[in-house]
């Protein structure tokens, strides 16, 4: 193929990227070694050999189950949030309550509903997708998943925090000040950032963007293998 060629067909798969709706794209390389090079008590450190631009690459990255965050929002549009301490960062921050897929073959509706009634003392009727992102896909696979929970009513038990969670604050917010807090970079835990700018989003559209609390996630990392 000649220079020209070659040229004409880069233009035309450019044009056709632009032309088509903004969307990631899935891409496995060939991995031909893969270890976990630090078992750890909660995640681990994963080390991947593989093929990419005709070039061998050595990545760690860490290895994550994955996670859960719910916007609750009660019928005066308001957000409940937890306020508890996170050591890496040494701050005290406003969250939504969250929290790991560590349970082996429990479905992240499930998790949702687990870590809602543990960390705030709440059940909802209704439940809904409201977004899904990575954290930080250069160095983990940690994806995270957050539901719009409405309906709400106290749970029938109370649990008992321990630890970071021993002592956390619970207030409720509206929705419009969670957003302003987020814009004027007051609060900064990335669940809550993405959380209440889709859900004002989310909105704004009739809640028309919302998805099914049961879609599937294909982004989440118990569908990778990483078997050689």
């Amino acid at each position: 193929m000649t220079s020209a060629s070659a040229d004409s067909v880069t233009a035309e798969k450019s044009a056709e990227s632009a032309s088509a709706p903004l969307a990631d794209e899935p891409a496995f390389a060939p991995v031909s070694a893969s270890a976990i090079v630090f078992d750890g008590k909660v995640w681990d450190v994963r080390r991947d050999t593989f093929g990419y631009n005709g070039s061998g690459i050595v990545r760690e990255y860490l290895d994550h189950p994955g996670a859960v965050a719910i916007l609750a929002l009660d019928e005066q549009d308001r957000v409940l949030l937890i306020k508890q301490y996170r050591h890496p960062v040494r701050v005290r921050d406003w969250e939504l309550p969250a929290g790991l897929l560590d349970e082996a073959g429990e479905h992240p509706l499930v998790g949702a509903q687990r870590e809602l009634a543990e960390e705030a003392d709440l059940v909802a009727t209704e439940w809904n997708m409201l977004g899904e992102f990575y954290t930080s896909p250069g160095g983990s696979n940690e994806v995270i998943r957050i539901y719009l929970a409405r309906g709400l009513s106290a749970a029938r038990e109370v649990f008992e925090r321990t630890e970071e969670e021993a002592d956390i604050e619970v207030r409720w917010v509206p929705l419009d000040d969670c957003v302003d807090a987020v814009l004027a970079s007051r609060v900064q835990n990335p669940s809550l950032v993405i959380g209440a700018l889709a859900a004002q989003t989310a909105r704004s559209r009739g809640w028309s963007t919302l998805g099914s609390a049961d879609a599937p996630w294909p982004r989440h990392p118990v569908n990778w293998d990483h078997t050689v």
